[in-house]
C-alpha cells in the first residue's frame, strides 16, 4: 500500500556516532575560494510562524530554511545558494520502487535512467540481466493494476485450512500460522465492515450537501463562497433554510482554504476510495495477479513483468504516486517549469512494483536487486504493510544492497501509530528491535507548522524503528500528464530524504551508504518541543523520543557533516 493519504474524509485513509556539529569549513570546486559554514543549531530560540503560509511559500516550504523562514523545511534554497554554487558533482541513479513513473513528463523526461547497455526496443536482453529492453527501468506487476490487501490475501489461502478449527485442533507447527490467519481474518472482516458502514455514510452527505451547494450557488452566483456570504442568504422557504443551516454546518469540517466544492471532491474521493476497497483490496473472490503469469510464493520464478514502466493506464490514479515521489527528489531544477525537485545531477531509475493495493514481497525484493544491479546508489521505497508472507526475501535483498554500499530510504506509514509497538513491513529488523544491516533508514513525517503541529498528525514514529522526520504534509510536486498537485504522505518525506542521499553522494562519492545514513540522522535539526502525535490529537510526546535520531533531515547541515567526514 502505498504511504500516502488520500484527501478523502477517511481519518484513516490508505495507507516512513557523531556529535553535535560545531563548526566547519566546506569546500567549493577546486580552485574556488573556501566557504566557511556554520551548521544551523539553537533552533528552540526561532519564534513560531503565526501567519498563514503564502501559496508560494506553502508551494515550496520543504525546501525553506527553519532559521530564516520559521518554516521547518531542509534548507535547500540556502543550501545551494551557499554550499553548491560553482560546484560540480556526479550523476547519482536514484532507484523509485513505487506505483510506475510519467517518463515523459515535462519536469522528469530530463532526468530519467537510460540503461546504456540495453538496444530500445530489439525484443532482446542485450546487456544479460535478464531483463528484455529495460531501457528506463522495470514493470514487475506487467498489466496488473489492482490488488488484495496482503491480510486479505492470507484469509484466502489459509481459508480452507483453518476455517471452523481452533487452537488445541491444530498442530504445534501450524500454531503461528493459524494465529496469523485468524488475526487476519478479524482484521478484514472489521475493515470490510467499516468500508461499507464509511461509503453509504458518505454517499448519503454527498445526496444531500450537492443539491443544497447548487441552490447557494444559483442564488449567490458562485461556486466558491464563504460561510459569512452563505449565512447572509435570505431564507425565504423552509428548504432554503435547511440548505443553508446544512451547509453551515459543513464549514465545520473544512480545513483552511477549502470550500464546499473541496469538501464534496473530497467526499467524492472517499467513495471512490472505499468502493476500491470493496472491489479490491477487500474482496477474497479478487485475483488480481493472475494476469502477471508467476508464483508470488516462489522468489526463483523471476521470468514476468516488462519494460512499460508507466503501467497499463497512464491516465489513471496508480500512477501519480510515482510521478510524484520522482519529482520531490528531482524534478529538473531551475527550467522554468512546476517545481524544483531536492536533487540535481540525478537520473531516476522506475520500478514499477507498487499496485493499488499491498505489493508482493516477491516484487519488492527482486526490485531492490533490479536497482542495485543496474546502478541506483540510492533506492526510495514509499509503501509498506502490516502484514508479510515473505518478510525474509526482502531482508535478504536489503542486506544484498548494503553488501553493495547502496542507501535505501523508506517510508513510515500514515496510520499514527508507535512502531516500536507495531511491525510493519518492509523494515530491516529481525524481532522489530535489532536491524540486519546499516543502510536502511526509515522516515515520518513533518508539517509545516513550526510548533505543537510539527508532527504530521498522520505519520508513524517510534524511538527505535524511525530514524528521523522530514516534510510530508501539502507537498507541491509532478502528477501525470504535466500537471502538478499537493500530495502528503510519509511517502513524500521518504524522497525528500533520497534526495539529499542523492546530493551526498554526488558530491561526496567516497562515503559509503553507511555514512550517508549516519550523517542524514546527525546532521539534522533537533527541538526540544512537545509535539502532538496521532490522528486523534490526544497523545503528544518531546519530538526527541519520536525517532532514533530525534531530528528533522536538514540538507544544509547534512553537506557540512558530508564535507567534514569526506576528509
Amino acid at each position: 500500500m502505498k504511504y500516502l493519504i488520500k484527501n478523502t474524509m477517511n481519518p484513516k485513509s490508505n495507507k516512513l556516532i557523531i556529535a553535535s556539529i560545531t563548526s566547519s569549513m566546506l569546500m567549493v570546486s577546486c580552485g574556488a575560494p573556501t566557504i566557511v559554514s556554520t551548521p544551523i543549531e539553537n533552533i528552540d530560540t526561532i519564534p513560531l510562524k503565526n501567519i498563514v503560509l503564502t501559496e508560494a511559500q506553502l508551494k515550496n516550504w520543504n525546501s525553506a530554511d527553519l532559521k530564516t523562514d520559521t518554516i521547518p523545511g531542509m534548507s535547500v534554497n540556502r543550501a545551494y545558494d551557499e554550499l553548491l554554487k560553482n560546484k560540480k558533482g556526479e550523476t547519482v541513479i536514484v532507484g523509485v520502487i513505487d506505483s510506475g513513473v510519467d517518463i515523459e513528463h515535462e519536469d522528469l523526461d530530463g532526468v530519467i535512467w537510460t540503461n546504456p547497455k540495453e538496444i530500445k526496443n530489439n525484443g532482446k536482453d542485450d546487456d544479460k540481466n535478464g531483463y528484455i529492453d529495460d531501457i528506463h527501468g522495470w514493470n514487475f506487476l506487467g498489466d496488473s493494476e489492482n490488488e488484495n490487501l496482503e491480510y486479505t490475501r492470507i484469509v484466502k489461502k489459509l481459508k480452507s485450512k483453518y476455517e471452523g478449527k481452533n487452537l488445541a485442533s491444530v498442530s504445534a507447527a501450524d500454531r503461528n500460522e493459524y494465529q496469523t490467519y485468524i488475526t487476519a481474518k478479524a482484521e478484514l472482516e472489521e475493515e470490510y465492515q467499516n468500508a461499507i458502514g464509511t461509503k453509504t455514510q458518505y454517499e448519503q452527505i454527498v445526496q444531500q450537501v450537492k443539491p443544497s451547494h447548487k441552490k447557494i450557488t444559483e442564488v449567490l452566483g458562485k461556486e466558491d463562497y464563504n460561510q459569512q456570504e452563505l449565512l447572509g442568504v435570505k431564507a425565504e422557504t423552509p428548504q432554503m433554510q435547511q440548505y443553508i443551516a446544512l451547509l453551515s454546518h459543513m464549514f465545520g469540517f473544512l480545513e483552511k482554504g477549502e470550500t464546499i466544492p473541496d469538501f464534496i471532491h473530497n467526499l467524492e474521493g472517499g467513495i471512490e476510495y472505499f468502493t476500491e476497497q470493496l472491489n479490491y483490496h477487500l474482496n477474497v473472490d479478487f485475483d488480481g495477479r493472475t494476469i502477471v503469469n508467476d508464483n508470488v510464493d516462489d522468489i526463483t520464478d523471476v521470468n514476468y513483468g516488462n519494460n512499460n514502466v508507466m503501467g497499463p493506464n497512464t491516465d489513471k490514479e496508480g500512477i501519480k504516486h510515482g510521478t510524484h515521489v520522482s519529482g520531490i527528489i528531482a524534478a529538473e531544477r531551475n527550467n522554468g517549469k512546476g517545481v524544483n525537485g531536492v536533487a540535481k545531477n540525478v537520473q531516476i531509475m522506475a520500478i514499477r512494483a507498487v499496485p493499488n493495493g499491498d505489493e508482493y514481497d516477491k516484487d519488492i525484493a527482486l526490485a531492490i536487486r533490479y536497482a542495485v544491479d543496474n546502478g541506483a546508489k540510492v533506492i526510495n521505497t514509499s509503501f509498506g504493510k502490516y502484514y508479510s508472507t515473505h518478510p525474509e526475501w526482502v531482508r535478504d535483498a536489503i542486506k544484498y544492497a548494503s553488501e553493495k554500499d547502496v542507501l535505501i530510504v523508506n517510508a513510515a506509514g500514515n496510520e499514527g501509530l508507535d512502531l516500536d509497538q507495531k511491525e510493519v513491513y518492509p523494515n530491516d529488523q529481525t524481532d522489530n528491535s535489532t536491524e540486519i544491516s546499516d543502510n536502511f533508514i526509515t522516515i515520518g513525517a513533518l508539517n509545516y507548522e513550526y510548533g505543537s503541529n510539527l508532527v504530521a498528525n498522520f505519520s508513524n514514529y517510534g524511538k527505535n524503528n524511525v530514524d528521523a522526520f522530514a516534510p510530508g504534509v501539502k507537498i507541491w510536486a509532478t502528477t501525470p500528464s504535466n500537471s502538478y498537485e499537493y500530495l502528503q504522505g510519509t511517502s513524500m518525506a521518504a524522497p525528500a530524504v533520497s534526495g539529499v542521499a542523492a546530493l551526498i553522494r554526488s558530491y561526496y562519492p567516497k562515503l559509503k551508504a553507511s555514512q550517508v545514513k549516519q550523517i542524514l540522522m546527525n546532521s539534522g535539526l533537533s527541538t526540544t518541543a512537545t509535539v502532538i502525535v496521532g490522528e486523534d490529537g490526544i497523545k503528544s510526546d518531546k519530538f526527541t523520543e519520536l525517532s532514533k535520531s530525534g531530528k528533522m533531515v536538514n540538507l544544509y547541515n547534512a553537506l557540512i557533516l558530508a564535507e567534514k567526514l569526506s576528509k
